[in-house]
């Protein structure tokens, strides 16, 4: 019996203490305090749809479109799709945030994105977000693959 109390008793420390081990988990990747662009919106409620088409051309990276207006409160269903030859992002957050978590890409550029604010698409591979904002003001979405912004791959989202 004491045996097996032992082993429970081990299971449940190496059980409860998985969490210390994983640590904080990579740079950018905490939500816990909220998105500043809004929220994940509901797949089952109405939205907008904008297609949002990624690539490269004449040594540009670039999304298309470039702009995009919405109205505080609505939910959009971005269609996104990856026309390049290459991995691309679409990372919707503030310029700053974008910024600081490219950084944070630059150590780790492997750094898969399958959040509710962004998705990594290999080529001709197309994926959707639905976003609701909550928030007025200036958003990005941006390729934080080491480079691609660089090489113009931001657009903009206004709030009003």
């Amino acid at each position: 019996m004491k045996k097996y109390q032992t082993g429970i008793a081990l299971f449940a420390t190496v059980f409860l203490s998985a969490s210390a081990w994983a640590g904080a988990g990579p740079a950018g990747h905490s939500h816990g305090e909220g998105f500043s662009a809004g929220e994940p919106g509901d797949p089952k409620k109405p939205a907008r749809v904008v297609q949002v088409t990624m690539g490269e051309m004449d040594g540009k990276m670039m999304f298309m479109p470039a702009k995009v207006e919405v109205k505080k409160g609505e939910q959009i269903k971005f269609v996104l799709r990856n026309n390049g030859e290459l991995d691309h992002e679409f990372i919707l957050a503030t310029t700053a945030e974008n910024l600081k978590h490219g950084e944070a890409m630059k150590k780790s550029p492997d750094m898969e994105h399958d959040d509710p604010n962004g998705k990594r698409l290999a080529p001709k591979k197309a994926d959707e977000i639905v976003w609701k904002f909550t928030k007025a003001g200036e958003f990005e979405y941006g390729c934080l693959i080491p480079g691609h912004r660089e090489a113009g791959m931001i657009g903009t989202i206004i709030v009003k």
